[in-house]
């Protein structure tokens, strides 16, 4: 079977089944060219046509969420569930609130899921879902509202064994109560249909730190199989949230050193790093703060770079942690010509596909987030674990599980990504996730 011809003939397929919908034919494509070789030398995978049926969702769920806001009006916004697919495990994968959510970006961020979930080596399937709603600015009040409309619909799709979201973007542990509490009272009982619970009704220790943490265990593990360590390493990181944050603060902690993080507008750089200190005391008041690089820099220092990316400084390494297609061409370029040596991405699908081949062509160690930052719906997985069984593990013992995790994760790439002696993390991750939905698919049948 013709690999070539065969990947175009999906492109074509895929363009005319999702048109404008560039996020997602963006993952999709981006997955077939490692995946297609493996596809056509499997009798099995052609057969039953695995690819392409794993590049269609198994179920998309579109509702509208009507609530009262604090003037006692009533708002209408979009709310979505994706269930992609659920051949390994419940469905399993963050809600987003965010004004930039649609379906192509939440079809997208589901089929990518699917793909990490694969690698965790925990039964779980992949999905994502939220909403156009933007909690930004509102009253804790009309948050609640709006979690509570958003579950009175969701509810009915999702379950322990069916489907167990989570957070994501504008959706903490507040708004995880918020709607956890609205489907406890509908369904009359207390289990695992939700995580990133807090702690004291179920949640689990390290899952806050658990995306950012796991990035950083990953980091080192790339650095040890290049015989390199992080210690004195210029690190740059992107974004200001919680994965972010808790990447900089394990940085820090093991002997890297943060020089920057930024927002959507603007950037923070600190040319002798932060400090342990400066990185804790953001994650402790960054819900209070309406910018909280701003009070960064006023309390503990740094240089401010408005409308500016952190990628046009010299470093080590590259963590992109805020948003999808955050690192462009350019900014690879830019990054490439400074000396980074290792770009591990924190974000889902940060960097544009012309970024990933100017990466690629320079041969430097890329990892792409499917791989790098599965710590936190790992995690997730424990959490619906020691729901089930009404018992809760140490934080030790959850983090130890979730460096296990990590290098499990790093060692399934290596062995599937290596070649002539260069291992290709994307390359690995990619053939890796997609043989064990494969192997599900085929042993399931049509």
């Amino acid at each position: 079977m013709d690999e070539e011809s065969t990947l175009n003939e999906f492109k074509t397929w895929i363009d005319e089944r999702h048109p404008s919908q560039p996020e997602y034919l963006q993952a999709t494509k981006e997955i077939a060219k490692d995946v297609i070789p493996i596809f056509c030398n499997n009798e099995s995978y052609r057969r039953l046509n695995v690819f392409k049926r794993l590049c269609e969702p198994e179920r998309i769920i579109h509702f509208s969420v009507h609530w009262l806001n604090d003037a006692n009006e009533v708002e209408i916004h979009n709310g979505w569930r994706i269930q992609h697919s659920g051949l390994i495990g419940p469905y399993k994968g963050g809600l987003r609130f965010h004004p930039s959510v649609n379906e192509s970006v939440l079809k997208f961020l589901a089929f990518e899921q699917s793909f990490k979930n694969a690698l965790t080596g925990i039964p779980i399937g992949g999905a994502k879902g939220g909403s156009d709603f933007n909690p930004k600015g509102r009253s804790e009040t009309e948050v609640m509202r709006f979690c509570q409309a958003f579950m009175g619909e969701l509810q009915r799709h999702i379950g322990p064994h069916t489907d167990v979201p989570a957070g994501d973007i504008n959706v903490g542990s507040r708004e995880i109560g918020f709607l956890y509490g609205e489907y406890r009272k509908i369904h009359n009982r207390f289990g695992g249909s939700l995580t990133g619970k807090d702690i004291s009704f179920g949640g689990s220790h390290v899952r806050t730190e658990a995306t950012g943490f796991g990035l950083i265990y990953m980091l080192r593990a790339v650095l040890k199989q290049h015989k390199d360590e992080i210690k004195n390493k210029r690190i740059g990181i992107s974004g200001a949230g919680n994965v972010a944050l808790h990447a900089a603060l394990k940085s820090v902690q093991v002997g890297g050193q943060v020089i920057s993080l930024s927002n959507s507008r603007d950037c923070l750089i600190k040319e002798e790093g932060f400090s342990e200190s400066a990185i804790s005391w953001a994650i402790k008041n960054k819900a209070e703060s309406d910018n909280i690089l701003i009070d960064l820099c006023e309390h503990h220092g740094g240089d401010w770079h408005k409308d500016a990316t952190p990628w046009q400084q010299p470093m080590d390494i590259a963590l992109p942690c805020a948003t999808q297609n955050e690192l462009d061409k350019d900014a690879a370029a830019a990054l490439l010509s400074n000396g980074c040596k290792y770009i591990l991405e924190g974000a889902n699908m940060p960097c544009t596909n012309e970024a990933l081949d100017l990466i690629e062509e320079k041969g430097i160690p890329f990892v792409p987030g499917k791989a790098s930052n599965a710590g936190g719906v790992a995690i997730s997985g424990l959490e619906m674990s020691q729901n089930a069984t009404f018992k809760r593990a140490t934080y030790k013992k959850i983090d130890d599980a979730l460096q296990d995790i990590m290098l499990n994760i790093h060692q399934q790439c290596v062995e599937a990504g290596t070649a002539d002696g260069r291992v290709n993390y994307a390359k690995g991750a990619n053939i890796a996730a997609f043989r064990r939905l494969a192997d599900a698919m085929v042993a399931q049948g049509v």
